[in-house]
């Protein structure tokens, strides 16, 4: 397993804060601007972490090019001050992009039932008593 260099940290720090401001954009009632800083961000630290030749295969293979334009045009369309057209656009277009990425992710979600204090917690949480 390789270590995580400060840059990657840097990148997974940019990458949080962009799906804060994401996040804090959409409660506070699709606010553009801390949308477009959230988009910005969040792609920044994508870019970062995985490198900028690295993402560009990622984004732009043959199969996944309805995707990226989804998802880019969202993007964009949230930078032109169309937020809720843009997010649900991008929305979309973040759906297509790593549809074969959820099965991995649902099953390490699943997988964190097996850890002990979980799982005392879940079976306790399920009775209907």
């Amino acid at each position: 397993m390789e270590a995580i260099t400060d840059f990657q940290k840097i990148a997974i720090g940019l990458m949080g804060f962009g799906l804060f401001f994401l996040l804090f954009g959409v409660l506070l009632y699709f606010d553009s601007v801390l949308l477009a800083i959230g988009n910005i961000m969040f792609l920044a630290g994508f870019t970062s972490m995985i490198g900028f030749r690295r993402t560009a295969h990622f984004l732009f293979q043959r199969q996944k090019f309805r995707a990226t334009f989804f998802f880019l045009g969202g993007v964009s369309l949230v930078l032109c001050r169309w937020p809720i057209i843009g997010m649900l656009v991008e929305s979309y277009g973040f759906v297509l992009l790593f549809r074969s990425f959820f099965p991995a992710a649902l099953g390490f979600v699943l997988s964190a039932v097996n850890i002990p204090f979980l799982k005392a917690f879940v079976s306790s949480s399920t009775s209907m008593v």
